[in-house]
């Protein structure tokens, strides 16, 4: 029997393009997959020493809130990468990944059934399961005036985002953080592709030129899954308010969500060093340098995509159709409608395929 919960999900958006797989699938040289954002290059040397270092020593249960070192690593990373106003211990809080943070995030802070989540217009589709969950109404808006009219409790921004790419520029950050607090709403910053900005520099909500110098009902979500290749490893981490997250820090105590020992050790060794980041941002940039033009000479136009780990495309169709020319090419890509309404005509496609895929790609679009 249903519990009714499942009842409140859309259906998975994976399952509906298993015809599209096959089909690319029977392409005589394999499958270009570019539908995920799945990392498939290595995961830092750092990492699998600290794993190994740590295994023997994480007999026992990791705490929810984190090891003082980790919690010092993140703070570190953050004011040194991205600027943030100064953070102590009680501004941050490890995740085990981002994508649970985001799917339980509304009904971990008590977003009630009649409360209102904003999401983006064209958004990553787990927004809208996390407000689900909770029993709340959405609101797909990329007007902060908008926003704050609906008196939301949450306000989910993304930049760069996910799927196309758009990256918000220190005024627009502005504006949401203005229409946020004037109506008493949390606002979620998810900048887990915050590493990769290619046409624009990315900026976090912390920083204090957006925030005003204080992080108060501000939350922003980080990952290593991509800037790291750790997907596998599940390690994400929030930063701000401290009343937010203390308030989560306890909800998620009672729930035991706790990010494994040796995790937690692998990220403070991967915080603190930027240089594999920059080796895999060249990865990516060169992916894209390969991949852009092909798919521009082949009749598709590229909107957005200034930063994040995806092309968003379009050739002026459904999107289901360029799924399905893609697919007779061997080319698996996201439809846009996966990610919202008003993104019918666009295919989202990942640069997170090996240099050899993304070169075969390239090549079957010149046919």
């Amino acid at each position: 029997m249903s519990t009714g919960l499942s009842d409140r999900l859309p259906d998975f958006p994976w399952d509906t393009i298993a015809g599209a797989r096959a089909t690319a699938r029977e392409h005589p040289d394999g499958i270009c997959d570019l539908s995920v954002g799945t990392p498939v290059d290595p995961v830092p040397d750092a990492a699998v020493r600290a794993l190994s270092d740590a295994a023997s020593r994480w007999a026992g249960y990791p705490t929810v809130w984190g090891t003082p070192a980790l919690r010092a690593a993140i703070r570190a990373y953050l004011e040194r990468r991205w600027a943030t106003v100064p953070l102590e211990d009680t501004n941050v809080l490890p995740v085990i990944g981002t994508k649970e943070l985001v799917a339980h995030l509304p009904l971990q802070l008590g977003v009630a059934p009649g409360d209102t989540v904003v999401i983006p217009t064209t958004a990553y589709p787990t927004y809208e399961v996390g407000a689900r969950i909770a029993g709340a109404d959405v609101l797909a808006t990329d007007d902060p005036d908008e926003a704050a009219a609906a008196k939301p409790a949450l306000i989910w921004i993304n930049s760069p985002a996910n799927p196309h790419g758009a990256i918000l520029g220190a005024d627009a950050l502005r504006r949401w953080v203005d229409a946020a607090r004037s109506v008493g709403a949390t606002l979620a910053s998810d900048e887990c592709y915050g590493e990769f900005g290619w046409d624009a520099e990315p900026v976090s909500v912390l920083h204090p030129d957006v925030c005003g110098g204080t992080p108060q009902g501000l939350i922003a979500a980080h990952s290593l899954s991509k800037r790291s290749n750790m997907a596998g490893f599940r390690a994400g981490f929030l930063a701000g308010c401290s009343g937010l997250l203390g308030e989560l820090l306890e909800v998620r105590k009672h729930s035991g969500l706790m990010v494994p020992g040796p995790v937690q050790d692998a990220m403070v060794e991967l915080l603190a060093d930027q240089g594999h980041v920059d080796e895999q941002r060249d990865r990516y940039l060169a992916r894209r340098s390969v991949l852009k033009p092909a798919l521009e000479a082949a009749g598709f136009r590229i909107d957005h995509s200034e930063g994040s780990l995806y092309l968003w495309a379009t050739r002026g169709e459904d999107c289901r159709t360029t799924v399905g020319w893609l697919a007779e090419r061997g080319i698996l890509a996201a439809p846009g409608d996966f990610y919202g309404s008003a993104s019918g005509e666009h295919v989202r496609i990942a640069l997170t395929a090996s240099d050899e895929r993304i070169a075969a790609a390239a090549a079957r679009l010149a046919d």
